[in-house]
């Protein structure tokens, strides 16, 4: 299952990503998808430099660019 990584650096395990409202409300709003492998990509806050949520350094280290809020973890097989 796909993991949450919250911007404040705990980590949830599991979350549930079955429908689009599902991420949504994970993430707190629209979401991107922003790939940062062939199989693995996360799930991001869209209006997140907008809403000014705050920076998360994990989500960013992976991804190698700025991510802010909460991002969710994932692979393609996941989102099938």
């Amino acid at each position: 299952m796909a993991k949450l990584i919250k911007a404040y650096g705990d980590n949830v395990k599991d979350v549930d990503i079955s429908t689009l409202k599902d991420m949504q409300n994970i993430v707190g709003g629209y979401i991107e998808i922003v790939h940062i492998s062939a199989e693995e990509m996360l799930i991001v806050n869209e209006e997140g430099l907008l809403f000014g949520l705050p920076f998360n350094s994990e989500a960013s280290e992976l991804a190698g660019i700025t991510i802010l809020g909460d991002a969710i973890l994932t692979t393609r097989k996941e989102m099938k």
